[in-house]
C-alpha cells in the first residue's frame, strides 16, 4: 500500500511540475516554435505555435504578421488577412506586411485594395522590386496598363535578369499591342527560363501578330512539346497553319484544341473555315453552326448550390465531422440522455426522430452547445441548410471555439454562394485546431 501511495505522489508531483514547466513557457519561446515549425513546412503547428504566443502576449505585431503569414501557406488567405490587418495595426511601419497582405487580398480577386497595399509597401521601401512587380501584374489585372508598365519597368531595372518580372511587362506589351518589345522580353524570358511553355506561347501570339507565321508555328509547336494540353496553344498554331495554305495541318490542330476544350469556339471555327477551303462545304456549315451555337450559349441558372460546394459535396464535406459527434460519458443528466439517444437514431438513419430527441435535449438545457450543433448536422443532411445555420450560429454563440461548428457552418454558407462569409468560418476552425478546414480552404476559397 506504501509503494502504491507513493507512486501516486510521484504521479502527482510529475502532472504538477508538467503543468508548471508549460506556465512558465514564455510568447517568446512559443513565437521562435512558430518560426522553426514555418522553416519546416509544418504550417499547422506553426499556427497552433503562434495561437499560444498571441494569447501570451496579444500585443505582438511579429506573431500576427508570422500567423498570418502560415495561414496564406495553408491557402486561408481570408484567415491571413485578417491577422495582417492587427500586425499593421500594431506596427504601421512594417512594409512586409503591406506586401503580403496585398498578395493575400490578390488571391481574392479584390485588385484595387492589393494595389493600395503594394503602393504603401513602396512608400516604406522604394528600392524592394517585389513592391513593384506585384503592383504592375495586379494593375495589368485592372487593365491599367500604362502604370503596368511603369512598374514593371523600375522592376526591371532594380532586377535586370528576373524572368517573373520579364514575362509579367511582354504580357503587358502584348495589351499595348507593342509586338516587337514583347517578343524581345518573351525571348530573354526563355533565355533565362527554356522550360516555360507559357513564354513560347507568348513570344508565338506576338510573332502571329507580326505577320510571321512559320516563326509562330515553330513557337507554338515548343510551346505543345512543353505542355501538350494547352487548348489555346494549338488554336493558334492552327491558325498560324492556315495562314499559310497548310490547311489539312490546322484541321488537325483544331480537331486537338477541340478534344481538350469542347468550349473552343473559336477552334470549332477556324476548323469551318479550312473545310470550306478544301471544299467541304457540309462539315464546314456544321462546324460554323457549332461555333455559333457556342459562343451564344448562357448558363444562368437559378441553382440552391450556386458555388463549387455542390450538394453532393456539402454532404461529403459534412460527414467529416461525424466522428465528432459521439456519445457523452455515462450521466444521470436527462438533456444528456435524450441528446444520446438522439445520436443513436441519427446514426441509423431515423433523422426525424432524432431530432425530436435533440429538441428536448435543449429544451431541458438551452446552454447545450453539442446538442445544437448535432441537431445543425442532421438538419443539413435532410436539407434544412437555413435550419442548420441557425443551430451552428448557437453553437458558437454558446461555445465561441466550437471549431466543429465554424467548419459547417462555413461549408453550409459557401454551398449557399457566400463564399467570403463560408471561407471566414473555415479558416476560424483551422485556427481554433480543426485542421480539416485547410484542405477545404486549399480547394474551395482561392
Amino acid at each position: 500500500m506504501k509503494q502504491r501511495f507513493t507512486s501516486l505522489l510521484f504521479l502527482i508531483s510529475f502532472f504538477a511540475i508538467s503543468h508548471f514547466v508549460q506556465a512558465q513557457k514564455t510568447a517568446a519561446e512559443y513565437f521562435e516554435e512558430g518560426v522553426n515549425k514555418s522553416k519546416t513546412g509544418d504550417f499547422v503547428a506553426a499556427l497552433q505555435a503562434f495561437n499560444m504566443a498571441i494569447s501570451t502576449n496579444p500585443e505582438n505585431a511579429a506573431s500576427y504578421y508570422n500567423r498570418a503569414i502560415a495561414k496564406a501557406n495553408l491557402k486561408d488567405h481570408r484567415g491571413a488577412i485578417l491577422d495582417f490587418d492587427r500586425s499593421i495595426e500594431l506596427n504601421s511601419k512594417y512594409s512586409d506586411a503591406y506586401l503580403n497582405r496585398g498578395a493575400s487580398k490578390a488571391k481574392q480577386d479584390d485588385f484595387r485594395a492589393a494595389i493600395q497595399d503594394f503602393t504603401r509597401a513602396i512608400e516604406l521601401n522604394p528600392d524592394d522590386p517585389q513592391g513593384y512587380y506585384q503592383r504592375g501584374i495586379n494593375r495589368l489585372r485592372v487593365e491599367n496598363f500604362r502604370g503596368a508598365l511603369q512598374d514593371l519597368n523600375r522592376c526591371t531595372e532594380l532586377e535586370p535578369n528576373n524572368a517573373a518580372t520579364l514575362f509579367g511587362r511582354a504580357s503587358v506589351k502584348l495589351k499595348l499591342e507593342d509586338f516587337t518589345g514583347a517578343q524581345t522580353d518573351f525571348s530573354r524570358v526563355i533565355d533565362l527560363s527554356p522550360k516555360r511553355p507559357q513564354a513560347f506561347a507568348g513570344r508565338g501570339y506576338a510573332k502571329m501578330k507580326l505577320n510571321d507565321f512559320a516563326g509562330a508555328i515553330a513557337d507554338y509547336s515548343k510551346a505543345i512539346e512543353l505542355n501538350p494540353e494547352d487548348s489555346d496553344a494549338f488554336y493558334n498554331r492552327g491558325f498560324s497553319r492556315s495562314k499559310t495554305e497548310k490547311h489539312e495541318e490546322a484541321i488537325a490542330d483544331f480537331d486537338q484544341a477541340i478534344n481538350l476544350d469542347p468550349q473552343n469556339y473559336r477552334a470549332h471555327y477556324g476548323r469551318g473555315f479550312c473545310k470550306s477551303k478544301l471544299g467541304n462545304q457540309r462539315d464546314a456549315i456544321s462546324d460554323f453552326s457549332k461555333s455559333i451555337e457556342i459562343n451564344n450559349a448562357t448558363t444562368d441558372k437559378k441553382v440552391s448550390y450556386s458555388g463549387p460546394i455542390t450538394r453532393a459535396t456539402l454532404d461529403d464535406l459534412r460527414n467529416a465531422i461525424q466522428e465528432k459527434n459521439k456519445i457523452n460519458e455515462l450521466s444521470s443528466e436527462r438533456s444528456e440522455a435524450l441528446f444520446s439517444r438522439g445520436l443513436g437514431k441519427s446514426k441509423q438513419g431515423d433523422t426525424k426522430n432524432a431530432i425530436i430527441d435533440l429538441n428536448r435535449a435543449i429544451e431541458f438545457n438551452p446552454t447545450y452547445a453539442e446538442a445544437y450543433f448535432v441537431r445543425g448536422s442532421i438538419k443539413s443532411n435532410i436539407g434544412d441548410q437555413k435550419g442548420a445555420l441557425l443551430d451552428c450560429n448557437s453553437a458558437i454563440k454558446l461555445n465561441p471555439r466550437y471549431s466543429e461548428s465554424f467548419y459547417l457552418r462555413g461549408i453550409i454558407k459557401h454551398s449557399l454562394g457566400d463564399a467570403n462569409a463560408g471561407c471566414l468560418d473555415l479558416s476560424k476552425a483551422g485556427e481554433l485546431g480543426y485542421t480539416q478546414a485547410y484542405k477545404v480552404i486549399s480547394d474551395y476559397c482561392n
